[in-house]
């Protein structure tokens, strides 16, 4: 019971979506699926604000073999993140060079068999910069690193926590492909780097995952079609210096994705999205909305 209470634990510390995955207790730090539509095309320059909107629900716990644990679990994470993105004049390898931080404000409550605890507040911050090229009027990308830093409360005693309480860093490739009156293609994929968890002497495995969207423009605006996420975990997990076997997670996420761009330059996105193939992880669905406004 000592490893699947540790599982339940720590897979509440994701942060600013609640999003439970993989490595140490089932988390990580980059929210899984949180990018839509547009994700590999950057806009003129000039500051931008977005506001990422996230549901997230799990109800079950899958060990290495995909079977669902046996304990009564319950995972549910509401959460706003203001992301401001600033978009220079200044050019890099020939793209453009830009800028983003988000700041995760996170609902999150955790339930356990008999046990149950609810937090609010900060959760892990990210910091950016990155390079796009637009190599056409339809194909778009963008190269980027990330850094999530923990910003977010973390007590190991706790059973939710609102933050990851180490660094993380991402390479991040973003490409997109955009026809108002056709095809629409977006993948965006990372890879994270885990630094130790001082206060337990974990550190988590390296991950491989991607956000993507298919859909079809209609001419109007509007764009119809799917959206999710994969994830594997490529690297073992090592506590005080031994490696933890049987615990690299994966999943694979996917459901229905609109998006409304107007003339006026702001464009919305949402998504449902239906969590499968899980190993070593919550099992759930998620609901995400995105706006992005011109300041």
């Amino acid at each position: 019971m000592c490893r699947v209470t540790s599982l339940a634990c720590i897979a509440a510390l994701d942060m600013w979506t609640g999003l439970a995955q993989a490595t140490e207790g089932g988390a990580s730090s980059y929210a899984m699926g949180a990018e839509n539509y547009l994700s590999g095309a950057l806009p003129q320059p000039g500051f931008y604000g977005q506001v990422f909107v996230n549901r997230y629900r799990a109800d079950s716990l899958r060990d290495d073999d995909g079977d669902k644990v046996p304990v009564d679990f319950e995972l549910a994470a509401n959460v706003i993140a203001p992301r401001l993105v600033w978009v220079t004049e200044q050019k890099v390898l020939g793209g453009q060079l830009a800028f983003h931080s988000i700041l995760p404000l996170v609902d999150l409550e955790v339930e356990l068999n008999s046990q149950s605890q609810r937090e609010r507040g900060l959760g892990d911050a990210t910091f950016g910069v990155a390079i796009g090229h637009h190599w056409s009027d339809k194909l778009h990308s963008i190269a980027a690193l990330d850094v999530i830093a923990p910003t977010g409360r973390y007590d190991r005693d706790d059973l939710a926590n609102l933050g990851r309480n180490h660094w993380a860093v991402l390479p991040v490739l973003a490409v997109s492909w955009l026809d108002p009156n056709g095809l629409n293609a977006d993948i965006k994929a990372m890879y994270t780097f885990n630094l130790e968890n001082p206060d337990t002497d974990y550190r988590s495995g390296q991950e491989l995952h991607a956000d993507y969207s298919i859909g079809w423009g209609l001419g109007n605006g509007w764009v119809l079609g799917i959206g999710g996420y994969a994830y594997l975990q490529t690297t073992d997990d090592r506590q005080n210096g031994d490696t933890v076997e049987n615990n690299k997670g994966r999943a694979f996420a996917i459901g229905p994705s609109i998006k409304y761009a107007s003339d006026s330059g702001w464009f919305v996105t949402a998504k449902w999205e239906h969590e499968s193939q899980v190993r070593n992880r919550p099992e759930g669905e998620a609901f995400w909305l995105k706006m992005t406004v011109p300041l």
